[in-house]
């Protein structure tokens, strides 16, 4: 009975092990992890812009447009 309890524990210890080798590390400051979160920030900000063109007045849009092609002449 001992051993049928050990042997439990074991082979339940030893899928356990497995499956934390199997890719489920904690990402950490590694070059692709600051290019990921960099990424991240970028696309953020550009939804920000795009919610903000989808959610203003045509008016002000167009005002801030105008005002953009008046600072080029």
């Amino acid at each position: 009975m001992v051993v049928l309890i050990v042997l439990i524990v074991t082979i339940g210890r030893t899928y356990r092990e497995r499956y934390k080798a199997m890719g489920r590390e904690p990402v950490g400051d590694s070059d692709e992890a600051l290019r990921l979160r960099g990424e991240v920030t970028r696309l953020n900000e550009r939804i920000a812009v795009l919610e903000r063109l989808a959610t203003d007045p045509a008016k002000r849009l167009s005002d801030q447009i105008d005002a953009l092609d008046d600072n080029r002449k």
